[in-house]
């Protein structure tokens, strides 16, 4: 399986929704088993929620905010963030051309970590 970021950026926006009036901000790249593959490219306001499985971002262009865990942290282009499944999180003062990889994979509820 292959993906293309430049054409999945071109299917975006993608329809209007009532959670996304500006048009969803997503396109699916790719899934097998538990695991699928998206990218994500929020103009304006990032309106997501929690998700069921753990995830993944990989920044690929541009700049933002993430919050999560309370706190705010500076994101740029090779950064990558894990998401354990149901935190909330969200992006802030995305630039223009601010797209990430997603990668969602495992059990609703996320994979439990290992102890020891």
């Amino acid at each position: 399986m292959k993906a293309s970021l430049a054409d999945l950026l071109s299917q975006l926006p993608g329809p209007v929704t009532a959670e996304w009036p500006g048009g969803e901000p997503f396109a699916g790249a790719m899934s097998h088993g538990s695991m699928s593959v998206e990218v994500f490219a929020p103009r304006g306001e990032d309106r997501q929620g929690p998700h069921e499985q753990d995830e993944l971002y990989f920044i690929v262009t541009g700049r933002a905010d993430f919050e999560h865990e309370g706190r705010r942290r500076a994101v740029i282009p090779g950064d990558v963030l894990f998401v354990p499944a149901g935190d909330p999180h969200r992006f802030h003062a995305m630039s223009d051309d601010f797209a990430t990889w997603v990668v969602f994979w495992g059990p609703e509820g996320g994979e439990k970590a290992s102890q020891g």
